[in-house]
């Protein structure tokens, strides 16, 4: 059994005459066969070219025709061009084609025009079934092993969106990685595609739609100076944010998370990868709005999912204020009751201000020992969430606080990444600016802001 090959540039009018012919001898010939492939004009002169080198023909012209013998395998056998295929057909079949040069004409414009719908459509099916390109960097990190899960799970971006992970580390940690990807393949996650480790540097972040950096230092300024860690953290994203430019996606989204420098991680990046849109470059602040409103919950004994809006300035593993002068509650047991949307002020609930201004405000102790004992689980929450946020929007009626580019609001100077309360939509954030502030809070944001320009 053989079938004719058939392949033209999409809007050639001799392509048009050749498939319409061959058409009409599959119709009326039980034994002719045709099998065509369609190229875009843009395409057309390299696939003629290969095809010719794989199988050794002279060709130059559209279309080009064979034959192949299904059973047998091997390369086909060239009948050539348009006039070849037309003496083929009236010497066996005596049959010819006797269509119109504008009908030629016509058909070809219908066929470039059918051509470039079906690309489309394929193009928009293929992005559907594309998995979603998540990389964690420093993936030995106890949080990015509680953050997996989380991802593969579809909560974070979507039931129907498949993702490949890759956990990046230095060699060191190689067999480490390799038993994390090991687990994660065991779960069986209907929506992980692929996940896998890498340890060369210079192929990081390809593809890259998400990256969440995890890189910390273990700071211990009794062996070193501030100024040395710093430059330590400078040196890793002297190294990511090129390869961040040259080879993530021109959308990227970039978290910085981890237990030191999150501001600075996030800063630097931009500072180094100019190129990388800089709303799409954020730090996580979660943990410590989490951990403040569990502290909150357990002093009024009410359940710490309903604390909202307690909200984190400044510089999220450093110098921070906990502001708890919007913070509400909803479903606290009080003598006013209302509805489940019905919420309460905080500070109008608790009457120790003592207690507050020890917990919450003038000694960040309590937090950050809190924080900084994390073993990864709400670490690896705070990300998941903001991303799920960000790409589903947060709750209309809820602020969150996250580390973004300052662009002056609060009078907090332009250029540095600061936590502050963010609503996120449609793939962005934007500041609550329309939040007022007290003379409390905007004093230790002046404080804050210097600190971190510092």
């Amino acid at each position: 059994a053989a079938v004719a090959m058939f392949t033209g540039k999409a809007n050639c009018p001799y392509y048009a005459k050749a498939e319409l012919l061959a058409d009409y001898l599959q119709t009326n010939l039980p034994s002719f066969r045709v099998h065509k492939i369609t190229q875009h004009p843009d395409k057309w002169e390299q696939w003629l070219h290969d095809i010719c080198e794989t199988n050794g023909w002279e060709h130059r012209q559209s279309p080009i025709i064979w034959r192949e013998l299904l059973d047998r395998g091997g390369k086909g056998q060239l009948l050539g061009g348009l006039n070849d295929f037309l003496e083929y057909t009236q010497k066996y079949y005596g049959i010819t084609s006797m269509m119109l040069n504008e009908e030629m004409l016509a058909i070809a414009e219908e066929n470039l025009q059918a051509h470039l719908e079906i690309v489309k459509e394929d193009e928009e099916i293929k992005s559907l079934i594309k998995p979603m390109q998540i990389w964690i960097t420093s993936a030995s990190a106890p949080i990015c092993y509680h953050l997996i899960p989380l991802l593969a799970s579809g909560e974070v971006f979507g039931m129907t969106t498949e993702i490949s992970i890759h956990l990046l580390d230095t060699e060191q940690f190689k067999e480490m990685l390799r038993g994390i990807v090991m687990e994660a393949e065991d779960m069986a996650f209907p929506l992980l595609r692929s996940i896998s480790e890498h340890t060369i540097t210079d192929q990081a972040f390809i593809d890259a739609d998400v990256i969440i950096v995890l890189d910390d230092v273990l700071l211990n300024l009794e062996v070193q100076s501030l100024e040395n860690y710093i430059r330590e953290v400078s040196e890793i994203c002297q190294v990511y944010a090129p390869l961040i430019e040259k080879n993530a996606k021109s959308e990227v989204k970039v978290i910085s998370s981890g237990k030191t420098f999150a501001n600075l991680k996030a800063t630097m990046l931009r500072m180094y990868g100019p190129s990388i849109r800089p709303e799409n470059i954020i730090a996580i602040s979660t943990s410590w709005e989490s951990a403040a409103k569990a502290i909150l919950a357990r002093k009024l004994n009410m359940n710490t999912a309903g604390v909202k809006d307690v909200i984190v300035w400044g510089n999220i593993t450093g110098s921070n204020y906990i502001d708890l002068s919007h913070a509400k509650l909803y479903g606290y047991d009080c003598a006013i009751r209302g509805p489940p949307n019905f919420q309460r002020p905080l500070l109008n609930m608790i009457f120790d201000s003592e207690w507050i201004h020890s917990e919450l405000v003038s000694a960040q102790s309590t937090l950050s020992s809190r924080v900084s004992r994390c073993k990864g689980m709400l670490p690896a929450h705070a990300v998941a969430t903001v991303l799920r946020y960000w790409y589903h929007g947060s709750p209309s009626e809820e602020i969150i606080s996250v580390g973004i580019l300052s662009e002056g609001q609060f009078c907090i100077p332009e250029g540095i990444i600061f936590s502050m309360p963010v609503r996120l939509q449609n793939g962005d954030w934007e500041a609550v600016t329309e939040l007022e502030i007290n003379e409390t809070t905007q004093k230790f944001l002046g404080r804050l802001a210097h600190e971190l320009v510092q």
